[in-house]
């Protein structure tokens, strides 16, 4: 649960910021992942909100969880990787930027595609990844 909260909180900082990059709200990127409960018009959303902001982040919060429990349970056991935290969150950030954009459907996606540059959708996966990794490299300590 915490991996996933700080990767979930790092990664939505990103995703604000390079909405503002592009001359949008702050909001907007947040606002876009609600498209799974509101449809297209979610990505229309400028302001923040209960109906687009708060659900959009309860989403990508949740599925912040799911991945960070993948990355815990599976990628750290593994003897080769539980040496290696950065390795394995950047693999699971990996994998879960191929499911989110290569796999489900455009329903399901995070939505940072409506307004943020490839760039910045890497930069989130990337903010992600660092949140795995420094739950798990505080905790080796």
């Amino acid at each position: 649960m915490v991996s996933g909260a700080v990767a979930s909180a790092l990664c939505t900082v990103v995703v604000s910021l390079g909405a503002r990059g592009v001359g949008r709200r702050p909001a907007r990127g947040t606002n876009a992942t609600s498209h799974w409960v509101w449809g297209d018009a979610a990505a229309d959303q400028d302001p923040a909100s209960v109906r687009y902001t708060a659900v959009g982040y309860l989403i990508h919060h949740a599925s912040s969880v799911f991945w960070a429990t993948f990355y815990e349970r599976w990628l750290l056991s593994r003897i080769p990787l539980s040496r290696r935290p950065a390795i394995a969150a950047a693999a699971m950030a990996g994998v879960a930027y191929t499911v989110d954009y290569k796999v489900v459907p455009r329903r399901l996606t995070p939505g940072f595609e409506f307004h943020l540059s490839r760039p910045s959708i890497l930069g989130a996966y990337a903010a992600f990844a660092a949140g795995l990794f420094l739950v798990a490299a505080t905790r080796r300590r």
